[in-house]
């Protein structure tokens, strides 16, 4: 039965002749490199396995060199990747998680592999719509992660999603095989360690993980409703473009729903500045201002990701922000 979901699951990997599987040691990982190396197509696709040393902990190093020989005895090529560098002090989590994606993406690139896969799983998934449910996200941040989406510029696949952690674990032990626990993810200094552990009590409550990924799912729906009404939006209004600036009906966006104004221009901040880090509240403020001023037929520029939005009533143009002048 689990040879046979995981084949449906790896449906997800077959257009990529080449893949990077990310793995940490930890049993949703070793489950992923254990099931790619009994998958009927194994032999059609050409895997590697990377694992990243973040330098936080002092067991790290053996366990990645460790799960490097794993790899070897499944016969997957192995690499260590290591995080460099002066470790931040704050956020230590998120920086970490964007260094390791920085460097699988790199690595990925180097291989010529199409794909990074990760063993991301059902039980990360409501937990991570619980964090950002707590957080206040919008839809999009609700509907969860996506099977397929992408890191750094690479495509970034997710094709355990439909396992929970015990049918992982379970899997590990059926083959005798070993994994590592990493002490960080019952460290109540991190909020999804604290998250983890109130959990049974929300379960008691009825939010547990199968309510959660419902969330998940109706989110999602809602959210892709919400982007074909975005894009719809986008064509219709579009009236000029350029790869660094673009020019929209003022008419056009003047009519649209708040939601589907904030998704136009994010949009657009992703096609002029796709190494923008952009804050959803900030999108929110900008998009509210700018409905606003539609509204009202008033002039309005503002800034945001470096971009100057400028609007005089019969358009809205985005471009660069000219550069600040100096005190």
């Amino acid at each position: 039965m689990t040879l046979d979901k995981a084949a449906g699951a790896f449906a997800l990997l077959a257009p990529y002749e080449r893949l990077l599987l990310a793995v940490s040691g930890g049993p949703d990982s070793v489950a992923l490199m254990l099931l790619c190396a009994q998958w009927p197509e194994r032999a059609s696709h050409e895997i590697a396995v990377a694992t990243v040393d973040h330098g936080l902990r002092a067991d790290a190093r053996a366990e990645a060199e460790q799960v490097g020989e794993w790899a070897r005895s499944l016969g997957f090529a192995h690499h260590l990747l290591s995080w460099e560098g002066k470790k931040p002090q704050t956020r230590i989590q998120e920086r970490a998680r964007a260094a390791r994606y920085a460097l699988l993406a790199d690595r990925a690139t180097s291989l010529g592999a199409g794909a990074i896969v990760t063993a991301h799983h059902a039980d990360d998934q409501a937990e991570t719509i619980l964090f950002r449910l707590t957080r206040g996200s919008g839809v999009s941040g609700l509907a969860g992660m996506a099977a397929r989406s992408s890191a750094h510029g690479a495509p970034l696949l997710r094709p355990l999603l439909g396992f929970t952690k015990s049918e992982l674990v379970e899997i590990c032990e059926n083959a005798g095989h070993r994994f590592f626990s990493d002490p960080s993810n019952a460290n109540d200094a991190y909020a999804r360690a604290r998250l983890r552990k109130l959990m049974p009590l929300l379960a008691e409550q009825g939010l547990d993980r199968e309510a959660l990924l419902r969330l998940g799912e109706r989110a999602a729906r809602a959210e892709a409703a919400l982007a074909s009404c975005a894009a719809a939006a986008y064509e219709r209004a579009l009236t000029e473009t350029a790869p660094t600036s673009g020019r929209f009906d003022a008419a056009v966006l003047a009519e649209l729903p708040l939601d589907i104004l904030q998704r136009l221009l994010a949009r657009e901040i992703a096609r002029l500045a796709p190494q923008a880090q952009l804050r959803l509240d900030r999108l929110e403020r900008a998009a509210d201002r700018l409905s606003r001023a539609l509204r009202e037929k008033a002039p309005l520029r503002l800034t945001i990701a470096d971009l100057l939005i400028e609007s005089d009533g019969n358009n809205v143009t985005l471009r660069p922000a000219p550069p600040r002048r100096s005190a």
